[in-house]
């Protein structure tokens, strides 16, 4: 008699092989005029690996992608207080709650620190190149 196997017969093996550099891909949140974004830009390249690039000049991020980060490093950690659009926006002593940091942010994207880098569940803030080569690893 044939037919399928019965679940104690069946036999499944699950392999887990390490994703290729060229299977990867980094998103990068930043400004063309920025260096610290150009040079993770650059660092990936180097390495072949597929950038996604959000220019936050043109388009900023989404509070969803945003929420991620702050997540992780909290508000202080991806706002940059010591940008001229925070000067400009007179923002020096506001005390806002992280929801109305986020909702700033999605509106000035150049408040954030730059870059922003995101490589599946992993997150960075500026240029880590010891970090990034651990993501290739």
């Amino acid at each position: 008699m044939t037919g399928p196997p019965s679940a104690s017969t069946a036999h499944t093996r699950v392999v887990f092989l390490p994703m290729a550099a060229s299977d990867l891909q980094v998103q990068i949140f930043g400004t063309k005029k920025n260096a610290e974004t150009r040079k993770a830009l650059r660092f990936f390249a180097e390495r072949r690996v597929k950038t996604h690039f959000v220019d936050l000049a043109e388009r900023a991020a989404a509070i969803g992608e945003l929420k991620r980060f702050v997540l992780k490093f909290g508000i202080e950690g991806i706002l940059d207080r010591d940008s001229k659009r925070f000067a400009d926006l007179g923002l020096r002593t506001a005390l806002y709650g992280e929801e109305r940091w986020l909702s700033i942010l999605a509106d000035e994207p150049l408040l954030l620190k730059q870059p922003l880098v995101r490589c599946q569940q992993k997150l960075c803030v500026g240029v880590d190149e010891k970090l990034f080569k651990e993501w290739l690893a």
